[in-house]
């Protein structure tokens, strides 16, 4: 899951941002409303966490121009304001969900797993293949009812594989995908991942690599 915090207090953002990628997401920052704009328009963020009140461009005006261009990511508005007017306005710009400040930290992680089951296309709760399972919520997984100690990002790449519904998908969107801005696109990182997924997957092999496609899962039917 790839996720974009725009918020102009850079304390707050990065305090947020760490704490999201310790739970296994990929994280950008952004810090004023136009930086922000500009990043969720350029990448295919699954969820963006907004504030409502941005320097440069108010957050509403921001939500409103990602409704206008047809951008796909979920948005979660931060608000202070503590007038139903005020948050009833922001839902009707395009915001797909409100949460005040001050927040818990574990609510947050919760609002944004449910709009990223709520992405387009969606993605099911538990995805399966064979006798591997694995569940999108809780961010665990089992082979033969066995669990799967996964990193976040072994989870990551295994979750968009079995998404893909046996489509090869490229090192390049797995990078994306999974990773964040501050990735080196040059890097083995995809490779080893996928090495290790691969051991901690055990036989019979379930990943394949595909000559200048990518890594599969299965085949499409």
């Amino acid at each position: 899951m790839r996720l974009l915090v725009i918020e102009d207090d850079q304390e707050m953002a990065e305090t947020v941002a760490v704490g999201l990628r310790q739970a296994g997401m990929a994280v950008d920052v952004a810090l004023d409303g136009p930086a922000g704009l500009e990043r969720a328009l350029a990448c295919d963020y699954d969820v963006i966490v907004l504030d409502r009140d941005l320097p440069g461009m108010h957050g509403d005006e921001v939500c409103g121009k990602l409704v206008a261009a047809r951008c796909r990511s979920r948005v979660l508005m931060l608000t202070a304001a503590a007038q139903t007017a005020d948050l009833v306005d922001g839902l009707r710009r395009g915001a797909d969900d409100y949460l005040g400040k001050p927040f818990d930290f574990a609510e947050l992680v919760a609002r944004i797993g449910a709009l990223f089951r709520r992405a387009q296309p969606a993605i099911p709760p538990a995805l399966r293949h064979g006798d591997l399972v694995v569940d999108t919520a809780r961010r665990s997984a089992w082979r033969a009812g066995r669990p799967l100690d996964l990193s976040p990002k072994e989870f990551g790449v295994l979750e968009v594989l079995l998404a893909a519904e046996g489509r090869a998908v490229p090192a390049e969107e797995l990078l994306d995908r999974v990773w964040d801005e501050n990735a080196d696109p040059f890097t083995a990182a995809v490779k080893i991942t996928v090495s290790r997924l691969r051991g901690k997957l055990g036989d019979p092999p379930m990943i394949d690599t595909i000559a200048r496609s990518g890594y599969r899962i299965g085949e499409r039917t």
